[in-house]
C-alpha cells in the first residue's frame, strides 16, 4: 500500500435520493464508480432476509416487492425526534418502532429488526467507502461528508455518528452550497456573492453564500423538504395512468410492478426531452399490451410548470432574509440532477437576472455530482494537496461555544459548541449604564453559565461611544472562524460607526482530555449553573426597572398618577430592593413583575407627553427612551448587556 493511499482522503456527498464518493487526481476530483459501473448509489438500504444487507441499486429493485423491507430517504430522518417526523410519516410507508418516547433516537421497523437512521447512514457509507477501497485497492479510513446547510447540530452529530459506525474518520462536514462552490473553484476569489440553487430528486435548497477572503458564509437558505426530480415523475406517471385507463380500459394504480415499469420509461423521456424536442413514452404492460405516447418539450413544460414554479418564493424569501437584491448575485451553481430541465434554467435566468448582466449559471459540471466534487476538493485542501493550503490547520467544529462575558457575569453564547468551520455569527447587545462611553468585551470559551467557569481567550475595548441612555446604544458583536481555526471578534456601534476588533490566536489550544473535562464539568454543575444564572438575570431586570423608575420621576407623567399609585409604585419598588439582596430568583422576578404591572399607567403618561410634545413640534423621544428601552413598559431588555 502506498504512502499516498494510506492517507487518501474521500469526499462523500451523503444524498437524500442518492450518494456519492470522490477522490482528487491530479488537480481534478472524480467521482468513484460502484461495482455495477454507475457513479450514483442510490441511498436505499434493504433488509430482504434476516441479517442480509442489499444497498444502493439491487436494494431499489426490492421496493415493489417487499416495501416493509426497505428504506429509503433516511437523511430526513437524521437527528430527529418522533416529534419532528409526523409529517414525514405520512409520505412514508416506513413503520417506526411503538415504544419509541419524545426524546429518543428514532428506531425503523424493517422486517424483524429495528435500525436507526444514523444506522441506515452507515450502510450507504460503508457501501461507498467499499466502492472507494476496491478502486485504490487499500483501505480507506477518512472522509469528509456533506451535510444541507440548514442541518441543525443534531443532523450534523447523527451524520458524523453514521460516518463512525461506517468505520470512517469524518474529518470535516462540510456545507453542500459551499462544497458546490468549492467544486467550480470559486473560493478563488476574494469577494462576492454566490446562489446555489439545488433542484434533487426529493428536496429543493436554495443557499445564498458570502465569500471573503476564500472563506464561505451561508447568509440564508430555504426551500422545501417535498419538491424535487420525483414530483416531476409522480405527474407524467399519473397521466399515463390516466390515459392507459381511459385507453386500454387498465386500472393499473394498484400494481407495483407496472407502476414501476411506467416510473423507469418517463424518467427516460423527460431525460431525452432536456436535449430533443420530442419523444415518445413506450411501455410493454402486464398481459402484453403496449402503451405508446408522443411528448413535446413544450408539452412536458407546461405539465411541469406547477412544480417548478415552486422554487420561486423560497428564492426571493433567501434573498430577502440575505438583503440582497438577484443583481447583486455574482455567480449562480445548478446542483441537482433536476435542474438539466431546460425550462428550470430558463427560470433561474429569470429569478437572479441574468441574461440581462451577461451572465449564465454554472452548469459545466455533471449536476448530480457537483456537491461530492466539491467535498472531494475539501478533502484534498486537508491532505495538503495544495501548495496554498498546505500549512493550514483545519478544524472541524468548534470543540466549545463561544461568546462573550454579559452584565453579572453571565455568558451570552454566540458560537454554539460542535459548529462546523469556516463559522460566523453575529449578535447584538447594548449598554447597562446611562452615559456609557466604553465597554469592555471580554471573549470566553466553554459550556459553563458563567464567565468565570469558563476559558478566558481574549479582552478588548469598544471606545468612543456617544453617550446615550441604558438600553440605546446597538452594538453589533461579530464571531467569525476562519478555515486556520483562527477566531476573529468585532465589535460595532452601529449608531456611531465606532467600531474595534480583535484576532484571537490559537482558539483552540486545548486537548481532547481538556475539551471533555470542560463538557463533562458543565454536565456535572448544569444545575447549580442554571439556578446561578437565573438569580442574576432577575437581579439585573430588577435593577434595569428600578433605575427607570427613579427616572421617571422627574417626568411629568409622575404628578399626574394619584397619591395612591406613587404609594403603591413606593412600597412595591422597596419590598424589590429587599428581594434583590436575597437569593430567590423566583421571588424576585414575581416582584419585578408585579412593580411593572404597577408602572403601566405611567408608561402610558409618559407615552402621551412624549406624542403631544412631538405634535407641538419638538424633537420626539419615545417613552421607551425614557423609561427603558421599549415604547410600553418600563423594563424589555435587550439579549444581554455589555459588562
Amino acid at each position: 500500500m502506498s504512502e499516498t493511499n494510506a492517507a487518501r482522503i474521500v469526499g462523500i456527498d451523503l444524498g437524500t435520493t442518492n450518494s456519492l464518493v470522490a477522490f482528487m487526481q491530479g488537480d481534478h476530483p472524480v467521482v468513484i464508480p460502484g461495482e455495477d459501473g454507475v457513479n450514483l448509489v442510490p441511498s436505499v438500504v434493504a433488509i430482504p432476509e434476516p441479517k442480509k444487507i442489499v444497498v444502493g441499486n439491487p436494494a431499489a429493485k426490492h421496493l415493489a416487492a417487499t416495501p416493509d423491507r426497505v428504506i429509503y430517504s433516511a437523511k430526513r430522518l437524521m437527528g430527529r425526534g418522533v416529534e419532528d417526523i409526523q409529517d414525514e410519516l405520512k409520505l412514508f410507508p416506513f413503520h417506526l418502532a411503538s415504544d419509541i418516547q419524545p426524546g429518543e433516537v428514532l428506531r425503523i421497523q424493517l422486517g424483524e429488526q429495528q435500525y436507526t437512521p444514523p444506522e441506515i447512514s452507515a450502510y450507504v457509507l460503508r457501501q461507498l467507502k467499499k466502492n472507494a477501497e476496491r478502486y485504490f485497492g487499500s483501505p480507506v479510513t477518512k472522509a469528509v461528508i456533506t451535510v444541507p446547510a440548514y442541518f441543525n447540530d443534531a443532523q450534523r452529530q447523527a451524520t458524523k455518528d453514521a460516518g463512525r459506525m461506517a468505520g470512517l474518520d469524518v474529518l470535516r462536514l462540510v456545507n453542500e452550497p459551499t462544497a458546490a462552490a468549492l467544486a467550480y473553484g470559486l473560493d478563488r476569489n476574494k469577494e462576492g456573492i454566490v446562489a446555489v440553487y439545488d433542484l434533487g430528486g426529493g428536496t429543493f435548497d436554495i443557499s445564498i453564500l458570502k465569500l471573503h477572503e476564500g472563506i464561505f458564509e451561508v447568509i440564508a437558505t430555504n426551500g422545501d423538504t417535498h419538491l424535487g426530480g420525483d414530483d416531476i415523475d409522480n405527474l407524467l406517471i399519473a397521466i399515463a395512468l390516466d390515459d392507459i385507463h381511459g385507453e386500454l380500459k387498465l386500472d393499473l394504480r394498484a400494481n407495483p410492478e407496472a407502476i414501476q415499469a411506467i416510473r423507469k420509461a418517463v424518467i427516460e423521456a423527460k431525460i431525452v426531452l432536456s436535449t430533443s424536442e420530442t419523444t415518445r413514452i413506450a411501455v410493454d404492460l402486464p398481459g402484453g399490451q403496449p402503451y405508446r405516447r408522443e411528448i413535446t418539450r413544450e408539452q412536458f413544460e407546461q405539465i411541469i410548470k406547477p412544480v417548478i414554479d415552486r422554487t420561486i418564493n423560497p428564492c426571493k424569501q433567501a434573498l430577502k432574509d440575505a438583503g440582497v437584491t438577484p443583481e447583486q448575485i455574482d455567480e449562480v451553481v445548478l446542483v441537482g440532477g433536476s435542474t438539466r430541465i431546460p425550462f428550470v434554467r430558463s427560470l433561474t435566468d429569470q429569478i437572479f437576472h441574468l441574461a440581462p448582466r451577461n451572465k449564465k449559471p454554472h452548469i459545466e459540471l455533471n449536476p448530480d455530482e457537483v456537491v461530492a466534487l466539491g467535498a472531494a476538493v475539501q478533502a484534498n485542501i486537508l491532505e495538503g494537496g495544495s501548495k496554498a493550503t498546505e500549512d493550514m490547520l483545519l478544524l472541524d467544529v468548534t470543540p466549545l461555544s463561544l461568546g462573550i462575558e454579559a452584565l453579572g457575569g453571565v455568558v451570552a453564547k454566540i458560537i454554539q459548541r460542535n459548529s462546523t468551520i469556516p463559522a460566523s455569527a453575529t449578535e447584538h447587545f447594548t449598554t447597562g449604564v446611562d452615559g456609557q462611553l466604553n465597554v469592555a468585551i471580554h471573549v470566553v470559551q466553554g459550556e459553563r453559565e458563567l464567565a468565570k467557569d469558563c476559558r478566558s481567550l481574549a479582552r478588548f475595548d469598544l471606545k468612543g461611544i456617544p453617550p446615550m441612555s441604558a438600553g440605546l446604544p446597538r452594538i453589533e458583536v461579530k464571531f467569525l472562524i476562519d478555515a486556520n481555526g483562527i477566531l476573529h471578534v468585532s465589535a460595532r456601534e452601529q449608531r456611531s460607526g465606532k467600531e474595534a476588533e480583535i484576532e484571537v490566536k490559537p482558539t483552540y489550544g486545548l486537548t481532547d482530555e481538556q475539551v471533555e473535562t470542560m463538557i463533562l464539568d458543565s454536565f456535572d454543575n448544569a444545575e447549580a449553573d442554571f439556578q446561578q444564572r437565573q438569580l442574576i438575570e432577575a437581579r439585573n431586570e430588577a435593577e434595569t426597572i428600578l433605575t427607570a423608575i427613579e427616572k421617571a420621576k422627574s417626568n411629568p407623567a409622575w404628578r399626574e398618577l394619584t397619591d395612591e399609585e406613587r404609594s403603591q409604585i413606593a412600597l412595591l419598588s422597596a419590598e424589590l430592593g429587599v428581594l434583590k439582596e436575597g437569593d430567590d430568583a423566583k421571588a424576585l422576578r414575581d416582584g419585578t413583575e408585579a412593580l411593572d404591572k404597577s408602572t403601566r399607567r405611567m408608561a402610558e403618561l409618559m407615552m402621551e407627553t412624549a406624542v403631544s410634545s412631538a405634535i407641538g413640534g419638538q424633537t420626539m423621544q419615545s417613552a421607551g427612551e425614557k423609561l427603558g428601552d421599549g415604547p410600553t413598559a418600563p423594563h424589555p431588555f435587550a439579549p444581554a448587556e455589555i459588562k
